[in-house]
């Protein structure tokens, strides 16, 4: 299967508020809208948004709803330069968005903004990729081993280069098909060490990967043992959807 990132999901309360707020403050533009009798998908990215990079999806359920952000997902990660970054969190603050925090809290490594359901989102440096397209998203697993296991045998992604961080009370490990192009999106576990259960909620979706035909990526997956949650017929084949060990949502794709 391809395994590239898609896209990841979200959910917002206000379709036109968060519309204005990623269009305005990550020069996102619309690249493409799905409207349903009682939801609207809208996907957003940077103009220049590489061919394997991976955009984000809005999901707006139609009436009056509220989401709970959870635990279990942390947060999605967008590139500037990497002499960019004080000055890219300025314009943010000039433009009005909330101060999370800042480059100097955090080590001038990098920094955290939120979107306006509470979504964080991490700023960070890096040396290719356009501006605010997204780096990676991260999720918090329960088992290292386990997690680390399910992504390299269901998925066959590897550990990136210089890819894992270990710390006196956590890890993280970054993830991505081998041959990712760089431009891609990867996958952050998170694994703390204190054996922490975490809660799912429902303002975060799902994480979408890009396989190159649909039935056959999901009879390899069932061949691995992934779990059969939503199958490619129940979609209509149009999609279908796994969840990893911990309960987070993958879709499967084929993006033409």
């Amino acid at each position: 299967m391809d395994g590239t990132f898609d896209h990841v999901m979200i959910r917002v309360e206000d379709l036109e508020e968060s519309l204005d707020w990623y269009q305005t403050h990550l020069n996102y533009e619309e690249k493409g809208r799905w409207e349903a009798d009682t939801f609207t998908n809208v996907y957003l990215g940077p103009e220049g948004v590489h061919e394997d990079g991976a955009l984000l999806e809005l999901t707006y359920n139609h009436g009056d709803h509220t989401y709970e952000i959870g635990d279990a997902w942390g947060h999605i990660a967008v590139r500037v330069p990497e002499d960019a970054l004080q000055e890219s969190y300025d314009q943010l603050m000039a433009e009005g968005v909330e101060d999370y925090r800042d480059p100097e809290s955090c080590g001038n490594r990098y920094a955290f903004v939120k979107d306006p359901d509470g979504h964080e989102i991490e700023i960070v440096k890096r040396d290719y990729g356009e501006k605010w397209s997204i780096d990676h998203t991260m999720i918090r697993v329960e088992d290292a081993d386990e997690a680390l296991g399910y992504w390299t045998r269901k998925f066959e992604y590897t550990e990136q280069p210089s890819g894992r961080w270990e710390a006196d009370s956590f890890s993280n490990y970054f993830m991505a098909p081998e041959d990712a192009a760089k431009e891609a999106m990867k996958l952050e576990l998170t694994y703390n060490y204190d054996g922490r259960e975490y809660t799912m909620g429902d303002g975060w979706g799902h994480l979408c990967v890009r396989v190159d035909d649909l039935d056959e990526a999901w009879d390899t997956l069932m061949t691995r043992e992934a779990p059969d949650y939503r199958d490619p017929e129940s979609c209509d084949h149009n999609y279908a959807f796994t969840k990893d060990q911990d309960g987070h949502e993958i879709e499967l794709l084929v993006r033409e």
